[in-house]
């Protein structure tokens, strides 16, 4: 507004500068061709509409009408005119740069009108942009409001359902933005539910055809969070239809058979009058603590996986060495075909040692499981973390069946069992593996061993000791 009051002022001015500084300059150079001067004064005109609008260009128009009667019209320094022709010259002339005036200053606000709808169009197309962009956040539509306003501040408000008047403060932008309506100086009206504040200015009828756009994208973004709640709900209540139906088949299956061997071998133990050969009950007791060991794997990684999912596993992390976690990890494992190498110079990596052994357990399960009476190889390396910072690795190779390299990005999810065929599992301990990893900061990979089989890769960082403070021990 500012702007087109300055123009419009700029172009009076210049309706009563120009024409007077062509008759200026015609008197001074001494040049006294009416035809020629009067174009002189028609561009004046021209010039004056094409900068001031209109207005000023009538101005114009009159004001070399008049310097053509008295410096150029005979007799000429008076306002009489001898020739009736010059006199319907003269007219022409005022009605063509009226004329002109008009066609110029139409034009030219069209183009203004056009600039500005461009400028409008630029702007919605780059709030689209921003929204797809940006994910659609409230922060991010709030910053393109207020640049596009040209406002120091604004915030938008939701109205509650608790009763009329409340307000609750969804998100602002700006230096010192309003927070209710008493503090804005002016707010535009969104739709029902909410309304933006705002700190400068009215908006004026092309910003209000912006905040109304706006609107629009307001609740396109509205929609589309509830969409996206929607969407993520569906996969939530999927994935946990999923896990049930697992933990179903699992406890139909995976479950209820080492309790019915258990059973079964304890029946047989407590048949009464039958005395069992003491080689026959060493079997039946071992037996018992097979299916009870493995019970207690199966019950362990529910539990662990349970944590995870709730986000709730914990590590207490200490510098640990490969070795420590392999006796525990190893107990009740048949370990006749697992080979160690390990470096004894290696440096300790910062682990929670029972998570660590957890991890160590599932992977070596996995291995005897997918490659009975196949060597098994552990072995430690050095490695850089993801971040790029140094670390050690254990590696952990057997020479199985293996997995196609299309499905190792799946491997790791839960209740995966690639081949349901093969022994018992609920699918959890790869998932279990990996989720521990990555709760102590390190990550688990896998690829194909060369000539066939599975090798899994356990990435942790090194276990950096702290900083002694030199001086502050030399001054103790």
């Amino acid at each position: 507004m500012r702007s087109l009051f300055n123009r419009r002022w700029g172009g009076l001015v210049l309706a009563l500068v120009l024409p007077a500084t062509v008759e200026l300059a015609v008197s001074a150079a001494n040049y006294r061709n009416f035809n020629i001067v009067m174009l002189l004064h028609l561009a004046a005109a021209v010039t004056v509409a094409a900068i001031g609008g209109v207005w000023a260009a009538v101005v114009a128009s009159i004001l070399g009408f008049l310097l053509l009667n008295y410096f150029s019209a005979v007799p000429v320094h008076t306002f009489s005119i001898a020739d009736p022709s010059t006199l319907f010259t003269l007219v022409m002339f005022l009605a063509v740069a009226c004329s002109m005036a008009v066609a110029v200053g139409t034009a030219r606000r069209r183009a203004i009108q056009a600039q500005a709808a461009s400028k409008e169009a630029h702007s919605l197309s780059e709030l689209a942009l921003q929204i797809l962009a940006s994910g659609g956040t409230l922060s991010a539509f709030l910053d393109r409001v207020r640049d596009a306003l040209n406002v120091p501040a604004i915030t938008l408000l939701k109205q509650l359902n608790t009763g009329e008047g409340h307000w609750k403060v969804l998100a602002s932008s700006g230096e010192n933005p309003p927070m209710t309506h008493a503090s804005a100086d002016s707010t535009a009206v969104v739709d029902s539910q909410y309304t933006l504040l705002l700190r400068g200015t009215a908006p004026g009828p092309a910003q209000q055809r912006l905040l109304n756009a706006f609107g629009a994208y307001l609740v396109a973004i509205r929609e589309r969070r509830e969409l996206v709640q929607t969407q993520q709900d569906n996969a939530r209540l999927e994935e946990g239809n999923s896990m049930r139906t697992a933990i179903l088949r699992a406890v139909s299956h995976d479950l209820r058979t080492p309790l019915s061997g258990i059973k079964l071998a304890v029946s047989s133990l407590r048949q009464p009058g039958v005395e069992l050969p003491a080689e026959d009950r060493s079997e039946l007791l071992e037996t018992i603590e097979d299916y009870a060991d493995r019970l207690d794997h199966l019950v362990g990684n529910l539990l662990d996986m349970s944590r995870l999912s709730a986000d709730s596993a914990t590590p207490l992390l200490a510098p640990v060495m490969w070795a420590d976690s392999l006796p525990e990890a190893m107990r009740g494992l048949d370990t006749s075909t697992i080979h160690i190498e390990l470096s004894p110079a290696a440096t300790p990596v910062l682990a929670d040692i029972g998570m660590l052994e957890r991890v160590v357990a599932n992977l070596l399960e996995n291995a005897l499981k997918y490659a009975p009476g196949q060597a098994i190889e552990i072995r430690d390396v050095a490695g850089r973390s993801a971040e790029g910072s140094p670390a050690a690795q254990l590696i952990i190779a057997d020479h199985g069946t293996g997995v196609d390299p299309e499905k190792l990005h799946v491997m790791f999810r839960p209740f995966q069992r690639l081949d349901d065929g093969a022994a018992h599992g609920l699918g959890l301990g790869l998932a279990v593996a990996k989720g521990l990893s990555e709760a102590m900061g390190g990550t688990l990979g896998a690829e194909p061993t060369p000539g066939g089989g599975l090798t899994v890769t356990l990435t942790l960082p090194l276990y950096e000791p702290p900083v002694q403070n030199l001086d502050a021990e030399a001054s103790e």
